[in-house]
C-alpha cells in the first residue's frame, strides 16, 4: 500500500451506501473575522428510511476538517465530551446521545478565512471573502455530511464589516452589517456559496416565458464595472436560449455573479450566486481577445445551465460528476454552436478533445468518464469527465435522434427534479423514451481509454464494402476491453465531382462489421463526420483521397481533418529527414481553400493552420515511433514556410482583405476576420525572419486580439523586446493582461532559451506565484504550451516545473496536483526523457507533507513508470 493509500484510503462506488441521517433544513449564522470567523449551525436531521437495514441505534458522522468546536448541543442541550469523537477528517456522535426520531443539531465553530492559501471553504481573496465549497470545502466551514446526496434548504445570516453580504437564493432582509438570504430549493452542501466585500453590482434585468422578472447583478472590484456588458448579454442569451431550447426556466427572484481574482477553477455553479475567475467575465477590446470573449460566452452559458443540470438535479455521489459536467458541457457546446457557427465550433472542441483528453487516455492517469474509486475527488475534476462526458452525450443524441433526445430531456426534468442521480438514472429515461436497450452503450462510461477504428474498403462488381473495426487498448486496471456501441457517421462522395452517393450513421458495435452499397462507382470515403464519436480513426482513404476531401468535401469537420492528417503525416516524415518535401497536393487543395468565397474566414483561418506540437507529438506515438519535439517543431516551422511559398501574393490580398474598419466587435463575423487575418499574417512572417509586418501590426492595433496575435509572432522569432516593453508599460497595472505578458513568453520563446526566459520571469517582481492566474500563465502555460523547450534534452523544463510544484504544493495543493499532468506524456518518448521524468516525480512524490491531491498523482504516474 502506497504512503498515500495508507494515509487516505481509497473511496469506492461499489462501497456506496445511502447516508444515515438526512437534513430537512438549515439554518447558518457567520460572524466574520480575518482570522477567526464564527459560524453557529443550526441543522434538523432526522433517520434516513431508506437505511432500516442498518443497525440501530446509529452514530451521527459529520465531515469536518480545520475546525475550532466551541460548542455542540443537540435539542438545545449541550453534549459532554464523551458524547463527541473529533478526528482530522470530521467528528461523530455516538448514537447514545441522539433522540430515536428527528433532532437539531447546533455547532459552533471557528475558521481563520486570511489563513487559507488553498482556496477551499470560506478565503479571502485580496480583502474579500469567498467560498468554493466543490467538492469537499464545505467541511471546512462547519461540520456536515458533506456529500452530494445530503440536500436541504439553507437560510443564512450573514454578520460582519463589509459593505455587501452576499450568500445563496433570495434575499429575505438587510441592514448595517448584517444581511439574511433563503435558498428555498433543496440542494447539497458542496453548492453552498458566500461573498463579503467592497463590490460594485453591475444590473439588468430578465423575463421569463412564464412571466418572472429576474434581478441580474455581476458583483466586482471598484472600476470594474466598464468590463462586464459582454458577461452580461452572455447570460441574458444563455437565459433565453435555455427556455427555447430545453424548455428550462430560471426559479429565483435573482441571478448574481461575483468576480474574484484568486479561484483555483473557471467557475463555480453555486445556487444562485456563481463564483467566477476574474478572467472568465472581465473584457473590453483593449483588454480581452477574441478567445477571451468566446471563453466568457461558453462559461457564464456553463455556469448558468447548471441551475438545472447539477442543481436542480444533481449527482448522488462524486463517482457521478460527469452526470452534470458532460451534459452541461454539451448543453454550452450546443449553445456556442448556434451563436457562432456550428462547423467552427465543433472543430475547436475537437482540438481541444485531443490535446486534454486523449492524452489524458494515453497516460497513466485514463479512467472511465465514470471513475470507480479515488482518493482525491478534486483530482477527477478531468478532461474525461468533461469532455469525454460531453462527447458520450452527444453520441446518444446522434444515436436516438434529436426529436428522442428532447423527450427523453423532458423526461429526465420532471422524473428527477430534486433529486441527486446516478448515471443508470440518466440511461433509464433514454430507454424509456428510445425504446433502445442501452447496455453496450452504457459501457462508454464505465471503459476507459480512447477506441481504435480502422477501415478497409473492397470494390468489386459494382458493389463497396467498407470493414470497421475497434479495439481499446489496456488501461490500468482493465487489460481487457469490450466492444462499445460506436456512430460511425459516413459519406460515399462520387470521385469526379465530390457529390455524395450515399450517407449512413453506422452503427460499430462488434469487434468487426462490413458494410456494403452497390453504386455506379468506386467513391472517396469520408469517415467520423461531424467527429460522430471520440476514436481515433485509421484509413480508408489511400493515395491523394485526402487531398481530394480537404478541396471537395463538404462537411466542414472532414475537409478539415483532411487537411490535419496530410499535416501530420508531412510532419511526421519531415521531422525524420528534413530534405523531404511536402506533398504538393497537399500545397495546392490549401491554395484553393485560401480564397475560397463560399468558405467563412475562421473556417479558412482552421483550414491554413497546422497542428500543434503535441498534436503532431501524440501522431508518432500513436503510429509506436519516437517523437523528437524539437525535429517536430523545426519541421512545423519549415512546413509553414512551404505553405507561405505556395500561397505566395494571396496572403498579402488576404491579410489585407480582413482587415477592419470600425471599432471592435466581439461578435463571431467580425472575429472571424481578425482570425484569418492573423493567420495571414503568421504564413507572412514564417518567410521574414524580421517580422516586419509583424512589428507594424503590433504597432497599428487598436484591439487585444491584433496586438497578441502579432506580440506572439514577435517572441517566437526573438524580435519580441521592444513590443513586450511597450506592452508591459502600457498594461503593468492590469492584472488580467500582465497575465497575457508572462503566458505569452512562456508559450512562444524559442525552444533554446525559453527555460532561461521563464526563470527570469519567476524573479519579476510582478510574477505572485499565489495567485493561481498568474501561476498558470507563467509555470502551466510553458509546460503545456512550449513542448520543445519543456521537452529538451538534458530536463532543464523538467526540474523548472518539479521544483515550482513542490514550492506551491504546502500553499495550493489543487493547483499543484493539476500541473503534475504535464508529466503524463512520459512514456511517449525515449528512454533518456523517461528517465529524467521518473526522476523529477520521484522527487516530488518523496516531499516528506506532500499533500494528498498531489501525492495521488504523483502516485499514478510512478506507478505505471515503475510497472
Amino acid at each position: 500500500m502506497s504512503r498515500v493509500e495508507a494515509e487516505t484510503p481509497k473511496v469506492r462506488l461499489s462501497d456506496y451506501a445511502p447516508p444515515d441521517f438526512l437534513v430537512d433544513r438549515v439554518a447558518l449564522r457567520f460572524r466574520l473575522d480575518p482570522g477567526a470567523t464564527r459560524v453557529t449551525a443550526r441543522i434538523a436531521f432526522r433517520p434516513n428510511p431508506d437505511r432500516r437495514e442498518a443497525p440501530a441505534p446509529r452514530d451521527l458522522r459529520l465531515d469536518g476538517r480545520n475546525l475550532v468546536l466551541h460548542a455542540a448541543r443537540i435539542d438545545g442541550a449541550a453534549l459532554p465530551p464523551e458524547a463527541l469523537r473529533q478526528g482530522p477528517e470530521g467528528l461523530t456522535v455516538a448514537a447514545a446521545w441522539l433522540p430515536e426520531g428527528g433532532f437539531v443539531w447546533e455547532a459552533e465553530t471557528e475558521i481563520a478565512p486570511e489563513a487559507n492559501s488553498a482556496l477551499e471553504g470560506l478565503y479571502i481573496s485580496r480583502g474579500m471573502y469567498c467560498t468554493q465549497c466543490e467538492a469537499q470545502g464545505f467541511r471546512k466551514i462547519t461540520f456536515y455530511p458533506d456529500r452530494p446526496d445530503v440536500m436541504a434548504p439553507f437560510r443564512v445570516r450573514i454578520e460582519g464589516d463589509a459593505p455587501v453580504l452576499l450568500s445563496n437564493g433570495n434575499l429575505l432582509g438587510q441592514g448595517p452589517g448584517w444581511a439574511e438570504w433563503e435558498d428555498p430549493f433543496p440542494k447539497p452542501s458542496y453548492l453552498f456559496a458566500l461573498v463579503a466585500g467592497d463590490l460594485r453590482a453591475v444590473e439588468d434585468r430578465f423575463t421569463t416565458r412564464s412571466g418572472r422578472d429576474v434581478l441580474l447583478q455581476i458583483w466586482v472590484r471598484p472600476g470594474d464595472e466598464p468590463r462586464c456588458g459582454y458577461a452580461m448579454d452572455a447570460l441574458k442569451r444563455a437565459m433565453a436560449w435555455d427556455e427555447t431550447e430545453y424548455g428550462r426556466e430560471y426559479d429565483l427572484d435573482r441571478f448574481m455573479i461575483v468576480v474574484v481574482d484568486d479561484f483555483n477553477a473557471g467557475a463555480m455553479e453555486n445556487k444562485g450566486l456563481n463564483v467566477f475567475n476574474s478572467r472568465y467575465v472581465l473584457a473590453s477590446p483593449d483588454t480581452a481577445t477574441d478567445s477571451d470573449y468566446k471563453s466568457i460566452e461558453a462559461i457564464v452559458a456553463h455556469e448558468y445551465f447548471h441551475n438545472w443540470t447539477g442543481n436542480r438535479i444533481t449527482c448522488r455521489d462524486w463517482f457521478q460528476l460527469c452526470l452534470k459536467e458532460g451534459l452541461t458541457v454539451f448543453r454550452d457546446q450546443q449553445f456556442s454552436s448556434d451563436q457562432r457557427g456550428a462547423g467552427v465550433k465543433r472543430i475547436e472542441d475537437v482540438i481541444r478533445l485531443r490535446a486534454t483528453q486523449f492524452r489524458e487516455d494515453a497516460s497513466p492517469l485514463a479512467h472511465p468518464v465514470r471513475p470507480e474509486e479515488y482518493i482525491e475527488i478534486n483530482n477527477f475534476y478531468t478532461a474525461t469527465v468533461y469532455e469525454k462526458g460531453a462527447e458520450v452525450i452527444g453520441m446518444l443524441r446522434r444515436i436516438v435522434g434529436p426529436e428522442t433526445y428532447a423527450r427523453a430531456l423532458d423526461l429526465y426534468f420532471d422524473r428527477h427534479d430534486g433529486q441527486a442521480c446516478t448515471i443508470e438514472d440518466w440511461l433509464r429515461v433514454f430507454e424509456d423514451a428510445s425504446g433502445r436497450d442501452l447496455t453496450q452503450f452504457a459501457r462508454w462510461y464505465s471503459q476507459a481509454g480512447t477506441p481504435h477504428v480502422t477501415a478497409r474498403e473492397t470494390w468489386e462488381g459494382g458493389r463497396f464494402t467498407l470493414a470497421l473495426a475497434q479495439s481499446t487498448p489496456p488501461t490500468a486496471g482493465q487489460p481487457r476491453k469490450a466492444p462499445l456501441l460506436i456512430p460511425v457517421a459516413c459519406a460515399l462522395l462520387d470521385p469526379e465531382t465530390g457529390a455524395p452517393l450515399a450517407e449512413a450513421v453506422l452503427e460499430l458495435a462488434r469487434g468487426r462489421q462490413d458494410f456494403t452499397w452497390d453504386l455506379p462507382a468506386r467513391p472517396v470515403v469520408s469517415l467520423l463526420r461531424g467527429f460522430s464519436a471520440p476514436v481515433i480513426l485509421t484509413g480508408p482513404t489511400g493515395g491523394n483521397g485526402g487531398a481530394f476531401l480537404l478541396a471537395h468535401e463538404t462537411d466542414p469537420f472532414s475537409k478539415w481533418q483532411a487537411g490535419r492528417s496530410l499535416a501530420l503525416g508531412i510532419l511526421a516524415a519531415t521531422s525524420a529527414d528534413p530534405r523531404l518535401a511536402p506533398d504538393p497536393d497537399y500545397l495546392a487543395a490549401l491554395a484553393r481553400v485560401a480564397e475560397d468565397p463560399a468558405l467563412a474566414p475562421d473556417y479558412r483561418a482552421l483550414l491554413l493552420d497546422l497542428p500543434s506540437l503535441e498534436e503532431a507529438i501524440a501522431h508518432l506515438a500513436e503510429s509506436g515511433r519516437l517523437p523528437d519535439p524539437l525535429a517536430l517543431h523545426h519541421a512545423r516551422r519549415r512546413l509553414e514556410a512551404a505553405i507561405a511559398d505556395a500561397l505566395g501574393p494571396r496572403l498579402r490580398r488576404l491579410y489585407d482583405a480582413h482587415g477592419l474598419d470600425g471599432p471592435y466587435s466581439p461578435d463571431a463575423a467580425a472575429a472571424g476576420h481578425r482570425a484569418l487575418r492573423g493567420r495571414a499574417l503568421a504564413l507572412i512572417t514564417a518567410r521574414d525572419p524580421e517580422a516586419a509586418l509583424a512589428a507594424a501590426h503590433f504597432a497599428g492595433a487598436d484591439n487585444m486580439t491584433e496586438r497578441m496575435a502579432a506580440l506572439s509572432l514577435l517572441v517566437g522569432r526573438n524580435r519580441a523586446e521592444v513590443a513586450l516593453a511597450e506592452f508591459r508599460a502600457a498594461w503593468r497595472d492590469d492584472r488580467l493582461v500582465l497575465d497575457k505578458w508572462f503566458a505569452v513568453q512562456a508559450a512562444h520563446s524559442p525552444p533554446e532559451t525559453a527555460v532561461a526566459t521563464v526563470e527570469a520571469l519567476t524573479r519579476d517582481p510582478d510574477f505572485d506565484w499565489r495567485n493561481p492566474n498568474r501561476f498558470r500563465a507563467l509555470i502551466g502555460t510553458f509546460a503545456n504550451a512550449n513542448l520543445a523547450a519543456f521537452h529538451a534534452a538534458g530536463g532543464a523544463g523538467y526540474r523548472l516545473l518539479a521544483d515550482w510544484l513542490i514550492r506551491l504544493d504546502p500553499i495550493n495543493p489543487q493547483t499543484t496536483a493539476r500541473l503534475t499532468s504535464a508529466f503524463a506524456t512520459w512514456r511517449s518518448f525515449d528512454a533518456g526523457r523517461q528517465a529524467l521524468i521518473r526522476g523529477e516525480l520521484q522527487r516530488l512524490g518523496a516531499r516528506p507533507a506532500l499533500s494528498r491531491d498531489t501525492g495521488e498523482m504523483v502516485e499514478r504516474l510512478l506507478r505505471e513508470a515503475d510497472g
